[in-house]
């Protein structure tokens, strides 16, 4: 018998589950966004630009650790959902239970390494002297805390799939806000440097991870905590479903390795001396003004994969597209109100990162922020084409988006706009994303006709 949950994703109207598991999520990403914009605030106002700068260094490398729980966590999460599809809840409860498993272990071993190679890491991407010693400590913090904050990843995912989609939504506020306070407590009274920034957030994710578990510990849940058992062929369905997303932000957290190298260069001989730690403190104003937008997009295209591939697994296809559709619809309307704000209020957004006196920065980083914002032009159907590719069990056509998007192209034309020095870095961003979009579209297209021969064998078959 089918549950609440999966009636839902069955039978329920597309635009009303569109409101019903997105919404929430998009308040999530919300939260997140508010949260990422007071952590550039507090960096950028209390520590100044060299703390900005290092933790721009050592960012990646952090994403990096949390990459390899999205593989797993996302990898799982398709599998998870097409069993549910097929009435296979043994098979959805291994694999549920085996990730949780791997998701621990594999942080461990990563925690570990990033702890004791924080040094030559953050070297390797041009670190030295201060900012050396500030990305190594800001590194290790999280290295230490990895294996708890790590899980609160995969467990946001495994909650909505169970249908604990306001529960999701509220950890993940409360994650953020109680970050948001934590901050304010290690930064402005403790007056700790950037390892208090670090400690603010992964202190909130490690409460969040415990209390994310509680409905799986109860047994209340549609997914259920079992004896696991690995199989060479569960492993190899999680890496390939997982791989997409974890092959886009690994790839993107080295272009962006390759980005800062790029910049302490070109910043100092279009600012003169000192002028690369600037212009490594205006890409990062760019991520956190990109904050602003890119979780709304995530949250909306992200919330529909468990519906989508659950009636994939079903074999409803014409249900697949509707409610495929919903998501396209959504994150365009994000995309474009994205766009606008970017372009039209660039000195504001600016300001919000950057101390007063601090007026290279300031004025660098509205220039930036105005180039930059035509990538949300395309990126909202990039991110929902490769989240939909990736519902469908298509990490072949997936990974080549995020492969192609997140490291191929950004290294092209990282030397092709070579020639404009700093702009050529901020206009990177749109180039990538409208060649992107034109792949996209053709990988759709390619879907689109399989979707047909496979409605006309279930017509046959029936």
């Amino acid at each position: 018998m089918q549950t609440k949950t999966e009636l839902m994703y069955a039978k329920e109207k597309p635009w009303r589950l569109f409101f019903i598991v997105a919404l929430p999520s998009m308040v999530s990403m919300f939260a997140m966004s508010i949260y990422s914009i007071f952590e550039g605030i507090f960096i950028g106002h209390t520590l100044g630009e060299g703390a900005f700068a290092a933790v721009n260094i050592a960012f990646p490398l952090v994403m990096i650790n949390f990459s390899l729980a999205d593989l797993i966590g996302v990898g799982a999460s398709v599998p998870i959902s097409i069993a549910l599809g097929k009435g296979d809840r043994d098979t959805a409860n291994n694999v549920f239970t085996a990730s949780t498993v791997l998701i621990f272990f594999t942080s461990v071993v990563m925690g570990a390494i990033m702890f004791f190679a924080a040094t030559p890491l953050s070297r390797m991407m041009g670190a030295d002297g201060d900012l050396l010693d500030t990305a190594v400590r800001y590194l290790r913090t999280f290295a230490l805390t990895g294996p708890i904050t790590t899980v609160f990843f995969a467990m946001d995912n495994y909650l909505r799939i169970s249908g604990y989609v306001k529960m999701s939504m509220l950890i993940n506020v409360f994650s953020n806000f109680g970050t948001i306070g934590l901050l304010a407590l290690f930064l402005l009274v403790l007056k700790m440097d950037v390892v208090g920034a670090a400690l603010a957030t992964s202190l909130s994710m490690c409460v969040c991870s415990f209390v994310a578990l509680i409905p799986f510990l109860r047994g209340k849940a549609l997914l259920r905590f079992v004896r696991p058992h690995f199989s060479l062929g569960m492993l190899k369905q999680i890496g390939a479903c997982g791989s997409p997303i974890f092959l886009n932000n690994v790839s993107g957290r080295v272009t962006s390795i390759l980005m800062n190298i790029a910049l302490m260069t070109l910043g100092v001989r279009v600012l003169g001396e000192n002028g690369g730690t600037t212009a490594v403190a205006v890409y990062a104003v760019l991520m956190y003004s990109s904050d602003l937008c890119w979780p709304l997009l995530y949250g909306i295209a992200d919330s529909l994969s468990p519906a989508i591939g659950y009636n994939w697994g079903a074999r409803d296809y014409t249900r697949v597209k509707k409610i495929a559709l919903c998501g396209f619809v959504g994150t365009a309307c994000v995309g474009l109100v994205s766009t606008a704000a970017l372009f039209f209020f660039p000195d504001v957004i600016a300001s919000w990162f950057v101390k007063a006196g601090e007026l290279t920065l300031l004025e660098t980083s509205a220039h930036a922020i105005r180039l930059f914002c035509f990538a949300y032009l395309f990126r909202w159907f990039n991110v929902s084409a490769q989240s939909f590719l990736s519902a469908i069990e298509k990490p072949f056509m997936a990974t080549v988006m995020s492969v192609a998007m997140a490291f191929v192209l950004p290294v092209l034309f990282l030397g092709a706009l070579w020639h404009f020095t700093l702009d050529g870095i901020w206009f990177n961003f749109v180039a990538v994303n409208a060649v992107g979009a034109v792949i996209a579209a053709i990988l759709l297209l390619t879907v689109a006709r399989e979707i047909t021969r496979r409605q006309k064998q279930k017509n046959t078959d029936s």
